[in-house]
């Protein structure tokens, strides 16, 4: 029996479960919106460790870590480890699961890699490959802007359309049985490049791939957007969810102005000067992972669509003067 529906969605069979879930956040999303929803917030930006990069991969471990102990788990319960971040060769989860020793696909989807990750894991699952899958992803502030943009020592001055990157990690623990949501439906996203050149801009950039994704992902399953309790995007900020709406009118007639917010106009204050909000693979990740969970599990929600956003960009591409392409992964998660 086939469980594609349409041409770019897949309907599980068997829909995996997510048992557990655990996020962990820098000192400044931790004086967030938030706050309450985290497992656990850090000091400052160094972790305790010697260097910035440092002590993203020392939150990687932790999220992974407190994910798994909630359900009484240890890494040599999981059949893999699906796990991505921004810093060079996702540099990060490589040497986290060196800690973990468990079977590891390293993944780059930028800022969509909360939901790669989970469309995988959950397909592998299904598939009948795997039991239990551990999966992760991460971004931190200093590493990611002295990577793409410039050194926050810098004091560089940002446009009003900029976004802060988000320091932080999420890991869930997704099984073939258990209690907890489970992922559904899975819409993957196609590359967009739409000439933004700009590395400041990334909802300009984002904005459509997040609006294709969601059209399509309607179009396959035929839901109507208020089929969801709430959709959300991962980090285009308040100027990228403003052009999805715009464009999921226009390019589909599908209005989202009922229940469509964005991770990264959640995550912050307005009085904490993140211009238009937040981004990084973290942002998705630990709003997720730590809000809209824990959210479900109160009975909030019943039924989330969570479209994670990436730009695929690199330090190269932006020298050599390319565009920005960016994609968006779609997943369903429904109790």
């Amino acid at each position: 029996m086939t469980k594609k529906v349409g041409s770019q969605t897949v309907k599980l069979a068997n829909p995996p479960v997510l048992i557990s879930a655990a996020a962990v956040v820098g000192p400044m999303e931790g004086q967030g919106l938030l706050r309450e929803y985290f497992d656990y917030i850090y000091s400052d930006n160094i972790c305790g460790q010697a260097s910035f990069e440092k002590a993203e991969r020392h939150m990687v471990q932790n999220a992974c870590y407190l994910a798994l102990n909630k359900v009484q788990k240890i890494p040599k319960d999981m059949d893999y480890f699906l796990a991505g971040d921004l810093l060079n060769q996702t540099t990060t989860s490589n040497f986290s699961a060196v800690q973990l020793e468990i079977p590891f696909f390293g993944l780059y989807g930028a800022c969509s890699t909360l939901a790669e990750s989970l469309s995988l894991a959950a397909m592998l699952i299904d598939g009948g490959f795997a039991n239990y899958i551990l999966a992760a992803t991460s971004s931190h502030n200093c590493t990611s802007e002295r990577q793409y943009r410039y050194p926050t020592e810098y004091g560089g001055q940002r446009p009003p359309y900029a976004q802060w990157t988000v320091t932080g990690a999420g890991a869930a623990v997704v099984a073939k049985e258990g209690t907890g949501p489970r992922i559904t439906c899975i819409t993957t996203g196609k590359v967009v490049d739409m000439g933004i050149k700009d590395p400041f801009n990334m909802g300009a950039a984002m904005a459509p791939a997040a609006a294709k994704t969601l059209i399509q992902h309607f179009c396959d399953t035929g839901r109507a957007p208020t089929y969801y309790d709430l959709i959300v995007t991962g980090d285009l900020g308040r100027f990228g969810h403003d052009l999805t709406v715009q464009l999921a009118v226009s390019g589909g007639g599908f209005d989202l102005s009922q229940n469509y917010q964005d991770c990264g106009v959640m995550i912050y204050r307005p009085d904490q000067d993140t211009h238009s909000g937040g981004s990084g693979c973290g942002c998705s990740a630990v709003v997720t992972y730590g809000y809209l969970l824990k959210e479900m599990a109160k009975g909030t929600f019943g039924k989330i669509l969570v479209v994670a956003t990436g730009a695929l960009h690199s330090p190269t591409t932006f020298q050599q003067g390319e565009n920005i392409p960016a994609i968006a992964q779609a997943v369903a998660i429904e109790q």
